[in-house]
């Protein structure tokens, strides 16, 4: 065991994965989503833990005991699960705006702060590496980890959508009030068209 400052990039990492963990668990209290995606959620809760767990802990040759790391079984199912709720939802043509309904705008939190936590966990990458620990290295960081992050990110996006409907989503407008042609109203007809 060992001492480490509040702001070791490992301590910063694995503190945004409990704050998304945090933001998902009030989506959850929300009581806004089906029992599917609820079930979903509730086991990416459980695995968060399994990730501080890993982010904290560094690479060793032969630890004492064996650590909780992220493996790729993890990483696959976060893609299936992008494949089984995504596979269904139309194309979109522009960004969505955060918000829709608490449990969806509280889902966009959890997912910015995981990205968020992927850069945390990318600059401990930068500080520590990846490698196992050795007389003159502490030892690196698990990049299923960082990988994990990534694919959790577009997870939660999907599920925003999911939970929010398509239906109701507000698109980015680029330029705003000074685009007359508003994505989230719908294709504009020709102007030929119109005047006919």
């Amino acid at each position: 065991m060992s001492v480490t400052g509040k702001t070791d990039p490992r301590v910063l990492a694995y503190g945004d994965v409990d704050e998304a963990n945090s933001a998902i668990g009030v989506a959850l209290a929300t009581g806004e989503m089906s029992a599917e995606v609820a079930s979903v959620l509730g086991r990416i809760q459980n695995e968060m833990f399994d990730l501080g767990a890993d982010l904290s802990n560094p690479m060793a040759a032969d630890p004492p005991y064996d650590p909780l790391r992220v493996t790729q079984d993890y990483i696959d199912r976060l893609e299936q699960w992008c494949d089984d709720f995504g596979g269904p939802l139309p194309a979109l043509r522009s960004f969505i705006l955060p918000g829709g309904t608490p449990a969806a705008a509280y889902l966009h939190i959890a997912r910015t702060v995981t990205r968020r936590a992927e850069r945390s966990a990318w600059a401990a990458v930068a500080e520590y590496g990846t490698e196992v620990a050795a007389e003159d290295h502490p030892g690196g960081v698990n990049l299923l980890a960082v990988k994990y992050l990534n694919r959790l990110s577009d997870l939660l996006f999907i599920l925003t959508r999911v939970v929010n409907g398509t239906s109701s989503e507000v698109l980015w407008v680029p330029g705003g009030e000074r685009n007359p042609r508003s994505v989230h109203q719908g294709p504009v007809p020709d102007e030929d068209q119109e005047k006919a």
